[in-house]
């Protein structure tokens, strides 16, 4: 099996580093509503600047709607996932993969000194591995064709 070298900091640059949060005093409906307007899956749960849970549209699936409770009067501190599992920028996307897909999730936050730097999502390492592939790909071509730099 081949290794996946690069670290999950290096996904994080290219990916860009904006956090989409809620706290956990918010109504899931209110956080259904923030992940449709910012077209993502997971929200983080942050109190007083501190990552508190994570709040994803399988929980709301899950924890909401199949247990028959309604979004605007359940809070996200309800239904939240807590502790968060996490990463650190300077883990390998191998080790990032090897995590997800251990705990099944679909999105990690990338955590320094107890600072949230960003969250990475499934799609997010998926295009970084097709990139980092593609890359070597062009290397190994122009090398056989003696293109390469010497």
């Amino acid at each position: 099996m081949i290794k996946i070298t690069g670290t999950v900091g290096s996904v994080l640059k290219r990916k860009g580093s904006e956090v989409w949060f809620v706290t956990p005093d918010k109504t899931v409906y209110e956080a259904i509503e923030r992940m449709a307007d910012k077209a993502v899956g997971a929200l983080l749960v942050i109190s007083d600047g501190k990552l508190v849970g994570i709040i994803s549209e399988r929980d709301y699936a899950r924890k909401v709607i199949l247990k028959g409770r309604s979004s605007r009067t359940t809070l996200v501190k309800e239904i939240m996932t807590s502790p968060v599992i996490f990463v650190t920028p300077g883990q390998t996307v191998d080790q990032c993969m090897d995590i997800m897909t251990r705990n099944r999730i679909r999105h990690l936050p990338i955590i320094e000194s107890e600072k949230v730097l960003g969250v990475i999502s499934i799609g997010d390492v998926v295009k970084w591995v097709v990139s980092e592939q593609e890359e070597t790909i062009e290397h190994l071509q122009n090398y056989i064709s003696s293109n390469y730099p010497t």
